[in-house]
């Protein structure tokens, strides 16, 4: 790398080219302005150039510049190909263009037929609205003739159709009456000539039918023949193929009782298989019991030896620990023998080692006499801070309980507040309760007069609906007493089934109900139906009694 470098230049000394060069180290004062803030050495600074700060950050970028360079490289192509669609796009002698056209004109062309459809679904759903509109009419139609007042109409309408016919049919019969009374012997001749001609004509028949007849009994003869000699020719064909079929039968018995044989010989043999398997298996058994007896025997065996070896081992290291100690006793011996020779010798260390045992014994009954004096002062010390200990536990313990009193007693008065707190909210919500009830006893009434007048307001639509549907057949029933009027039909059925009121009975009008006419039945098996007649003396010894009120009418009763 080359670089440049601030300071003094280092190189070899004069003279000593070829030989081994030193290296001149910088002093270790630096230079006034030679140092940064923060104490470099501006001399150990290295300064780069820009094309080697670049070709170092290229390397060390490589892989980012080398992403970018092919991401520019996609997206110059990219715009390429917009650029080279933007340029064909709108040329028409290409395929693309082409293909451009075509697709405007299927889009014309179906935008155009959706339009169509649009319009023809609109027409579809104007007609089937007119459909509905009369299918409803007309189901209201039905509907309205299948009422019960409506179906008494039109039966007494078909009373007048029918009273008309049989009034029709009576004049015809007068007229045809009248029309064959001079008539009547020129019919005596006609009907003897016919009832002449008739008996020629079934005696010819006659004849006709028993010459057939012979031919149809000549005709069944030869059949007769025919099928007897077919039957014969049938019955000796069923006869050789029952034969045939004897003999099939008799060899389809025979294969099959060889094959039975087979299979009870297969099956025998399978039987002794399988006791032979069971013997075998049960023999197995009895194998592998015998190997499992002899591998616990074995191991029994092993067990065994596996003890004697131990034992021998113990007998064995019993006799080599004999053997040292025999050893041992042999070395004491000699060594005793060497100590006697020396104790001569060794008098005077015996002395000093007395003297030394001696001073060391009394040394060590100091420190016992001391430790023991040690021991008893801190025995009598911990006697005594354990003294102190149980007085102060015992004087925590007395406060504690003194404490507990005061918190039970803290407790027994917070105890108390809270039941006074709960039996003030109990009363709370007791009154809260009442109140609460109230106010559902008078929503209850209010929802209970609201559903009254809302009953009362139903009942007055029904009436006032009733009315209406009243109206409507009265002006349905005068129209079509009109036209049977001018028809010259009997009207009296359809005047008394149009008559005011609904339910069809004899009894009065209830103005109040939507003018209901009900049936009232007599008081015995009978079950008839009782009159809607009542005299004029009644009314007047009413008004004569009780006046002229609407309260003094006929409560529904007939009399």
């Amino acid at each position: 790398m080359s670089g440049i470098k601030h300071g003094r230049r280092k190189g070899s000394v004069r003279g000593m080219h070829g030989a081994a060069q030193t290296d001149f180290s910088l002093p270790t004062e630096i230079p006034l302005g030679m140092q940064l803030a923060d104490g470099t050495d501006l001399r150990q600074v290295t300064v780069l150039g820009r094309g080697d700060w670049e070709r170092i950050q290229a390397q060390l970028n490589k892989r980012q510049i080398e992403e970018a360079r092919i991401q520019k490289l996609k997206e110059e192509r990219e715009q390429m190909k917009l650029k080279s669609k933007e340029l064909v796009k709108n040329w028409g002698n290409t395929i693309i263009g082409s293909r451009q056209r075509k697709l405007e004109a299927r889009k014309l062309r179906e935008q155009k037929e959706e339009e169509e459809k649009c319009q023809i679904d609109i027409e579809e759903a104007k007609f089937q609205a007119e459909q509905r509109k009369e299918a409803i009419e007309k189901a209201r139609t039905q509907q309205y003739y299948q009422t019960d007042r409506v179906k008494g109409f039109h039966g007494a309408l078909l009373l007048t159709e029918v009273l008309k016919e049989r009034e029709a049919q009576v004049e015809l019969k007068q007229l045809r009456k009248l029309a064959s009374a001079g008539r009547d012997k020129e019919w005596l001749e006609k009907s003897r000539y016919q009832y002449e001609a008739s008996i020629q004509e079934d005696q010819n028949n006659a004849a006709e039918r028993i010459r057939k007849a012979q031919e149809n009994a000549a005709f069944q003869a030869a059949q007769i023949r025919q099928h007897l000699k077919e039957a014969n020719e049938l019955s000796e064909n069923e006869r050789n193929e029952g034969d045939q079929l004897k003999k099939l039968a008799f060899q389809y018995n025979t294969e099959k009782e060889r094959l039975e044989n087979m299979r009870r010989e297969e099956r025998r043999r399978m039987m002794e298989d399988n006791r032979q398997q069971i013997v075998d298996i049960k023999r197995m058994k009895e194998i592998q019991k015998q190997q499992e007896e002899e591998e616990n025997e074995e191991c029994r065996l092993f067990a065994d030896a596996k003890r004697k070896m131990m034992v021998l081992r113990a007998e064995k290291e019993e006799a080599l620990q004999k053997e040292k100690q025999a050893t041992l006793e042999a070395i004491r011996e000699k060594l005793g023998a060497q100590m006697k020779q020396k104790i001569d010798d060794e008098d005077d260390r015996i002395g000093k080692a007395t003297e030394e045992i001696e001073s060391k014994k009394a040394r060590e009954d100091r420190e016992k006499e001391e430790k023991m004096q040690r021991l008893i002062a801190e025995a009598a010390a911990h006697r005594q801070e354990q003294m102190k200990k149980l007085e102060d536990r015992k004087k925590r313990e007395r406060m504690e309980e003194l404490e507990m009193i005061q918190i039970r007693q803290e407790a027994d008065l917070i105890f108390q507040k809270n039941e006074e707190e709960k039996m003030r909210r109990r009363r709370e919500e007791a009154q809260k309760l009442s109140s609460f009830h109230g106010e559902q006893a008078e929503s209850r009434r209010l929802k209970a007069e609201a559903e009254r007048n809302h009953q009362l307001a139903l009942d007055q639509k029904n009436i006032d609906l009733l009315a209406v549907e009243e109206q409507q057949f009265q002006e349905y029933a005068n129209k079509v007493i009109e036209h049977c009027a001018k028809g010259g039909r009997n009207i009296y059925p359809l005047k008394k089934a149009a008559k005011e009121g609904a339910g069809g009975g004899n009894g009065p009008i209830f103005l109040g109900k939507g003018g209901l006419r009900p049936s009232y039945m007599v008081c015995d098996n009978t079950g008839k139906q009782l009159p809607s007649f009542h005299g004029d003396s009644t009314e007047e010894t009413k008004r004569a009694i009780y006046g002229k009120s609407h309260s003094k009418q006929r409560l529904g009763f007939v009399w």
